[in-house]
């Protein structure tokens, strides 16, 4: 099988971007829009130098330093497979503890834009209140030692603050992670941050860098040894390559204080109305991937395409998506939101990617006040008690007590996995205590409807099982407008 490599001479290639966090999704998804315009013979001066802020991104960066920075991307298309070699980014910056390589790669003049993928915790917001944290023990560490910054705010904040010295012109700071309103969290750790070594300083940022939101869509799952052995099925010896469907889609705002790539040439849409995008993703797919994952694997099933194969957990998927986030998703330019929900389906169910249940449940006393909790409260400020949703919270809770219907332990799987397991285990009896983590559910914990409801749920997973419970929620269902 053949392997397209880059068209365009990499030699001539010049930096512009320096993008934290070399994970999957960026090499799949960012990193593959460059390509396509360096292919099409612009653009070559916005080529990506690589960063991380973490230990972990020294293996990365040896692995790719290893294969003259190249990405083998495959696309896992059902009727065939296609791989390429990504040449966008042409270096990786020292992953070092100060951080050092990295600010001093950011102070370069030539450097544009800083991207970055550093997952929804990496901006440091408090579930309660969806705001930044300045609390948090990491930022209050930088807070106090601006020189030597551990973290990627910490790094773009000593950076910025050698461009000001130096009268060079501030980056945009471009956040391709997955949470609502991307750009304006960058912005609020950054400033939020800066604030606390240096208020004049936060004052030059604000006033003169920008944070544009955008809305990311591509599933790239984890690499492990069935990506490299369909990396080697191509010939290829590569020991990190990126398996992905064959969808993507960046829906970004034109907002950049030094210039940018011709985006929009190789489909990138730019748009005054990202926050609609966004949140017809996060509630429509990333709410979808909550709604289905826990019941998977609490019933031991391995794969989301197999998850999606259970009739039982594909019709609770289908009924909340349609009656419970549909209606309140609002309109999105150019895109038929009950059209987009079956594409996702079709997503899900995509037996080549073999995506896991395991990584969607991941860190979900994160991803739950971002993609499932807003929908709740939109249902009850409708005078709609959402019954799915509540559900699938419940379901997450089950998850979380740590053994699955099989008696086998689910591995620890969110940062808060501990303490986590033990509220699970005590709302097994009381499930109030699920609901009364503020953190994640905030004035929820006081709404008596949704704190019975919950413990109804609950009860109903524990005495009857995960099918039980949704073959229930799908039987019983109300008469509702359809959605306009």
């Amino acid at each position: 099988m053949s392997v397209a490599q880059p068209p365009y001479d990499r030699s001539r290639l010049t930096p512009g971007i320096v993008h934290i966090g070399l994970g999957n999704f960026h090499r799949a998804h960012m990193a593959v829009y460059l390509d396509d315009l360096f292919a099409r013979g612009e653009g070559h001066d916005w080529a990506i130098l690589g960063a991380g802020v973490r230990p972990a991104d020294a293996t990365m960066r040896d692995a790719l330093k290893a294969q003259d920075c190249l990405s083998t991307v495959i696309e896992l298309d059902p009727e065939g497979k296609r791989a390429r070699r990504v040449g966008a980014m042409i270096d990786f910056i020292a992953v070092d503890p100060s951080n050092g390589p990295l600010i001093a790669a950011m102070s370069r003049p030539e450097i544009r834009i800083v991207s970055m993928t550093v997952t929804e915790g990496g901006y440091f917001i408090d579930p309660a209140t969806g705001r930044f944290d300045p609390s948090v023990p990491e930022i209050a560490a930088d807070g106090a030692a601006p020189d030597r910054p551990a973290t990627a705010f910490g790094a773009i904040i000593a950076a910025l603050r050698n461009r000001r010295d130096a009268e060079v012109a501030p980056f945009t700071v471009l956040s391709c992670d997955n949470l609502p309103d991307n750009g304006d969290a960058a912005r609020a750790a950054t400033i939020g941050l800066a604030r606390l070594s240096d208020p004049d300083l936060a004052e030059w940022i604000d006033a003169n860098a920008t944070f544009p939101n955008s809305m990311v869509d591509r599933i790239a799952p984890a690499t492990g040894q069935r990506e490299r052995t369909i990396a080697t099925g191509f010939g290829l010896d590569d020991p990190v390559p990126v398996t992905c469907e064959p969808f993507r889609q960046w829906a970004l705002e034109d907002k950049f204080a030094s210039g940018r790539p011709a985006l929009e040439k190789v489909g990138v849409t730019f748009t005054a109305h990202v926050h609609a995008f966004e949140t017809m993703k996060i509630r429509i797919l990333n709410g979808g991937h909550a709604i289905i994952a826990y019941p998977g694997a609490i019933k031991g099933i391995g794969d989301v395409h197999e998850v999606m194969a259970d009739e039982t957990i594909a019709a609770f998927l289908d009924r909340i998506e349609t009656d419970e986030i549909l209606p309140f998703v609002p309109p999105v330019p150019g895109q038929d939101l009950d059209e987009y929900k079956r594409l996702i389906l079709d997503r899900f169910a995509n037996p080549e990617i073999a995506d896991t249940a395991q990584r969607l449940c991941f860190d979900g006393s994160n991803r739950q006040p971002k993609f499932i909790i807003p929908s709740i409260r939109d249902n009850i400020a409708s005078g709609v008690m959402p019954g799915g949703l509540i559900l699938a919270s419940a379901l997450w809770c089950r998850y979380c007590y740590g053994v699955d219907e099989h008696g086998q332990t689910i591995a620890p799987n969110d940062p808060n996995w501990e303490a986590l397991t033990a509220t699970a285990r005590e709302a097994k009896q009381n499930p109030a205590r699920w609901i009364g983590m503020r953190a994640i559910y905030g004035d929820l914990a006081d709404n008596r409807d949704v704190v019975a409801a919950f413990a109804e749920a609950l009860d109903l997973v524990w005495s009857q099982g995960v099918d039980a419970a949704l073959s229930r929620y799908v039987a019983d269902r109300p008469v509702r407008a359809p959605h306009s």
